[in-house]
């Protein structure tokens, strides 16, 4: 048995995008315990909802051991897709209630591989409501729609 404990993270993480398809940023804020690591970046043509799902992505592959994770998301999408709805799409074969497509199944598959390698929680914040890590991480995601405009 290892003597090292296991890391504590605080993932703050958000999404954006100007244009629903458009120029899209994600921004992710790590914190664990007195250390903080910003991660920014974007892509030419996405949605807002892969940019919310990437800033976790991200996020988690950053980690370079198993940790305890508390992930803070604004995003009811990425929140329920992960707490609620994951286990019937893989039911239904990636496949919605209505039998339509998951969309974004390409994301989903890689959250639910990275979040297998970590204990996470899921926490829901109100974005723009004066939270500090939901606030920066929408800086930053809005920092990495300007690394690729």
């Amino acid at each position: 048995m290892s003597d090292k404990a296991v890391q504590v993270v605080d993932i703050y993480s958000d999404g954006a995008c100007k244009g629903n398809p458009g120029i899209g940023g994600w921004g992710a804020l790590l914190v664990c315990g007195e250390h903080r690591r910003e991660l920014v970046g974007g892509e030419r043509m996405t949605t807002n909802n892969r940019m919310e799902m990437m800033a976790v992505i991200e996020a988690l592959q950053s980690l370079k051991s198993h940790s305890n994770v508390c992930i803070h998301t604004d995003s009811q999408y990425v929140m329920k897709g992960m707490t609620e709805w994951m286990p019937g799409w893989k039911r239904r074969n990636w496949r919605t209630s209505a039998n339509a497509p998951v969309k974004n199944v390409d994301l989903w598959q890689r959250l639910e591989a990275l979040t297998s390698q970590h204990a996470v929680e899921w926490f829901w914040v109100k974005g723009h409501a004066g939270h500090p890590g939901n606030e920066r991480a929408d800086a930053l995601a809005n920092q990495g729609i300007l690394t690729v405009s």
